[in-house]
């Protein structure tokens, strides 16, 4: 492995502080070169952001980087341990097909991890070859951007590049790699991994690391633990509120998908709700519907409950308080996903100010589109436009009467009519990535190398709460009589 020493043309900026931590908590590992790296996306905004020169990368010396063929200057490539309960059951994890280059420094002084998907095998491979392939690795990138132009925080994506090799799985498909950049990749696994096979002198070495990385502003106190257990229970509050609010359903929320930074990470089965329903559910492999889109607040406590059992040890001396201080701030948890997700739908609906009745007002409306089969997007981005969807809602006895209360409720706060639409506007998104229409790009770019139908999808979702015209082809829902929509894991 070769290293690539233009730095200053590039614009790299490594640091490599997770390096520095306890080596039980990684191994360092190179990517496995490719043939043939051949760029299909870049994404130039991203780059600014992070200070590379977009020129430079695009051209073969960059793509060769982006492709693992040769680490940047001052890169310390390495994989990260972790754990994680699957589907509820526990097991050790670890980056089987990812590998970490480093921390690149942006011109602002901010740190972001930028790592490989894809690039070949680690020590946490278990029997796997290390590789992805070209169709989930451009699902990653149109929904991370997608979600990011949505306003909720997530891991974003670089760039994506094909290895000129297949990649076997049912049948040989085209590899490729994904650059990921996130403001860490730290997880709740990887503290699970560090309760059950490391120290309590690691764990808080890993503790004190979170907080300056994540939490700097946070006042610790006497107990650092229990400081960071509040401030990953308040992000994540609020991440998964705004999931909710556009319909978002991850699809795969393990305890080693669960960031601590509160960062959506991991775009494997996830999907857009299209009809409302609690109970949806696209993922192949969750025939139970654990990670449904109406369990994901659940899901979420769970999983921190499970953060607050690995910080169990360093919480407290005496394990009883221990228990005690993890009961107490998981036990407020509730109330924060509730009051992020209330304001976020009193938002929806033009709400500036809080009335009593308003819970029964947000719940009767979504009573009604579940019974009606209405389109969740659709249904929010319609009342904004101020005007129906006459398919579902119209057909519903229960519509006009609700429809009524709410243009009562609006008539008694102070702002105004425009006021309350605009309100709405920055709040319904009049574009989601509609599942078949991601679909629609994948198959172009994998089976025609057409990448054309995803720049134009791209183009439409980086302004979703735009209401352009434009946009207007891809606000359509799917056609009724689609057969049911399923995603799979990232392969």
């Amino acid at each position: 492995m070769t290293h690539n020493n233009a730095s200053e043309a590039y614009g790299w900026n490594f640091d490599n502080s997770y390096a520095a931590l306890s080596d039980s908590l990684f191994s360092l590992v190179s990517p496995t070169p490719v043939r043939s790296p051949g760029l299909v996306i870049f994404n130039d905004a991203l780059a600014g952001e992070l200070g590379l020169n977009a020129v430079v990368l695009r051209s073969d010396d960059g793509v060769a980087v982006l492709a693992g063929n040769r680490l940047p200057e001052g890169a310390e490539s390495l994989a990260q341990a972790y754990a994680g309960h699957q589907f509820g059951h526990f097991t050790k994890l670890g980056d089987g097909r990812a590998i970490l280059l480093g921390e690149q420094i942006t011109p602002q002084g901010e740190r972001f991890d930028i790592q490989l998907k894809g690039p070949g095998r680690t020590p946490y491979s278990r029997g796997g070859d290390g590789r992805a392939t070209l169709g989930p690795m451009l699902r990653e990138y149109i929904i991370s951007e997608a979600i990011y132009a949505l306003g909720i925080p997530t891991t974003r994506s670089l760039a994506v590049v094909t290895t000129g090799e297949p990649v076997f799985r049912e049948t040989a498909l085209p590899g490729a790699i994904l650059t990921r950049v996130a403001a860490s990749h730290l997880r709740v696994g990887t503290f699970q991994y560090v309760s059950n096979w490391g120290t309590a002198e690691e764990l808080m070495q890993l503790v004190d690391y979170a907080l300056a990385r994540h939490y700097p502003e946070a006042v610790p106190g006497d107990n650092r633990p229990l400081t960071l257990l509040k401030e990953v229970i308040g992000r994540q509050a609020a991440l998964i509120a705004s999931w909710q609010l556009v319909g978002f359903i991850h699809g795969v929320m393990n305890t080693d998908n669960m960031t601590i930074s509160g960062e959506t990470i991991d775009y494997g089965p996830c999907a857009f709700m299209d009809v409302y329903d609690p109970a949806t559910v696209f993922s192949s492999i969750d025939a139970q519907g654990r990670y449904a889109y109406g369990n994901q607040p659940r899901i979420g406590a769970w999983n921190l409950a499970r953060l607050a059992e690995a910080l169990l040890p360093v919480l407290h001396h005496d394990e009883a308080e221990a228990i005690k201080l993890a009961e107490e701030a998981i036990g407020g948890y509730s109330d924060l996903f509730y009051g992020n997700w209330i304001k976020g739908m009193r938002a929806k609906l033009g709400l500036y100010d809080e009335e009593s009745e308003d819970e029964a007002l947000i719940h009767d409306l979504l009573v009604i589109m579940k019974e009606a089969g209405a389109d969740y997007t659709n249904t929010f981005r319609a009342l904004t436009m101020g005007r129906l969807e006459p398919a579902a809602l119209q057909a519903s006895a229960e519509f006009a009467p609700w429809h009524e209360r709410w243009q009562a409720r609006l008539g008694r706060q102070q702002e105004s009519a425009d006021a309350a639409r605009q309100l709405m506007q920055r709040s319904n998104p009049a574009v989601i990535p509609r599942n078949y229409r991601v679909e629609e790009a994948l198959a172009a770019a994998v089976e025609r190398s057409d990448y054309s139908v995803m720049e134009r999808l791209l183009q439409a979702l980086s302004s979703p709460y735009a209401y352009s015209e434009a946009q207007e082809e891809y606000a359509a829902p799917p056609e009724a009589n689609s057969s049911p929509y399923q995603t799979f894991c990232g392969t």
